[in-house]
């Protein structure tokens, strides 16, 4: 099986610092859409793993969730792609949530649903927690310099192996080749 595990918030969508807090604000980056169509139609399965911390910061509910997360299926569905499923976090980074990215929970539990090792599996995401969260499971990290990448590879300390594209859409094509 051929797995892709995506960040949401700065590497399919636009981040804020003021949180992704309804449908209304959820706004794909350029070609990101077309890039998950991409790697659907190649075989690869769609997973996203996003830490929602707005949840435990109690800026937004479950429904508001589930409603962005609709919007994003439906606008990656009518470009071609699908995701297979979407993994979340809803603790703050004060909770020391196993889950919560940079540790690796959240990762654990995709493997063990989908039955396969995280060995390899590219991992895209524009922080150093997620990078470093792949690592733990020895997952392939992927960088973006969307959202917060650029900052995060000036900050240097990435994980050994991590590559670093412009954007989902560069990451599509590299893998796709």
């Amino acid at each position: 099986m051929k797995l892709i595990i995506l960040d949401r918030d700065g590497v399919i969508n636009s981040d804020s610092a003021g949180f992704i807090k309804g449908p209304d604000e959820w706004k794909p980056l350029p070609g990101s859409l077309e890039a998950i169509a991409r790697l659907t139609q190649d075989g690869f399965r769609v997973v996203v793993a996003t830490n929602q911390s707005g949840i435990g910061r109690g800026l937004f509910d479950m429904a508001t969730l589930n409603a962005i997360d609709t919007k994003m299926h439906k606008m990656v569905n009518q470009a071609g792609g699908r995701i297979e499923a979407i993994f979340y976090c809803p603790d703050t980074a004060e909770s020391d949530s196993p889950f919560r990215k940079p540790n690796p929970g959240m990762f654990v539990e995709i493997g063990e649903r989908f039955a396969v090792s995280l060995h390899g599996v590219p991992t895209v995401g524009d922080s150093l927690r997620d990078l470093q969260a792949a690592a733990a499971v020895k997952a392939l990290p992927i960088l973006v310099l969307t959202g917060k990448g650029a900052k995060t590879l000036e900050a240097g300390g990435l994980p050994d192996g991590t590559t670093v594209h412009p954007d989902l859409a560069a990451v599509a094509a590299t893998l796709v080749e």
